[in-house]
């Protein structure tokens, strides 16, 4: 199973302590399942630097641990040009931010591949254009 998670997903591997935080079992349910190699992750080439981002944000205390955890994650990163050209058309389509299209155009561009992001205002504009669910309706199929 290919699955791409957002950044939105990746923070609540570093975040699911925090009785706060929605669907963080589910999360790292996904990176238990990447662990054991049950699961491939696809990520798109900013994605290591946009979870440090956040994890810098709100756990500065803890971020530069939780970074080289998250640098020891197994995923394929993908970065050729078919993406862009998806992921700025998605952009200008639905009015987002390239950042987070990028993510959704690399599940589009991989056959069988999902995203799966807890962002639902990205989900409710491109939930048309397919290859992508709410962290909250994850199964493994």
């Amino acid at each position: 199973m290919i699955t791409v998670v957002d950044a939105s997903v990746a923070a609540k591997w570093f975040l699911a302590s925090d009785t706060e935080e929605d669907d963080g079992d589910i999360a790292l349910q996904i990176l238990r399942e990447a662990a054991d190699r049950t699961l491939d992750l696809y990520q798109p080439p900013h994605f290591l630097g946009e979870v440090s981002s956040v994890l810098a944000r709100l756990k500065p205390k803890q971020a530069l641990l939780d970074v080289r955890d998250l640098l020891e994650i197994d995923f394929r990163r993908v970065d050729d040009a078919e993406i862009y050209a998806i992921a700025t058309a998605l952009a200008i389509e639905l009015d987002h931010h390239v950042f987070d299209t990028l993510y959704h155009a690399v599940a589009l561009a991989t056959p069988d591949a999902t995203l799966v992001t807890a962002d639902r205002r990205y989900y409710a504009k491109a939930r048309h254009e397919g290859q992508v669910m709410l962290l909250n309706r994850w199964r493994r199929a």
